[in-house]
């Protein structure tokens, strides 16, 4: 089972860009379905990119070509790119690994978006 941080919220002004990291601890990793989700006040928390272990990738209508998810299997992390960051986009930011019936969540990352 592995475990996972997730790191590189914080605030940003519309328009701008951060990039979240997941790292995860266990040699496996590489194997693990990863998906990151985003959770906003008062909403439920909503599926916003996955990556496989073959690098295929898919995500929500709302950051197509706006996010873009990658993996560096070397250093056991997945990324999250996002540009030009809208007020829509302040949430709290997970990640997921998920392999059968192993699942595993980080703390999240706060990303604020505001002027």
């Amino acid at each position: 089972q592995v475990q996972l941080v997730e790191s590189g919220g914080g605030w940003v002004q519309p328009g701008g860009s951060l990039r979240l990291s997941c790292a995860a601890s266990g040699s496996s990793f590489r194997i693990y379905t990863v998906r990151w989700y985003r959770q906003a006040p008062g909403n439920q928390r909503e599926l916003v990119a996955v990556i496989t272990s073959g690098g295929s990738t898919n995500y929500a209508d709302s950051v197509k070509g706006r996010f873009t998810i990658s993996r560096d299997n070397a250093k056991n992390t997945v990324y999250l790119q996002m540009n030009r960051l809208k007020p829509d986009d302040t949430a709290v930011y997970y990640c997921n690994a998920a392999l059968g019936p192993l699942d595993a969540w980080g703390q999240g990352t706060l990303v604020t978006v505001s002027s």
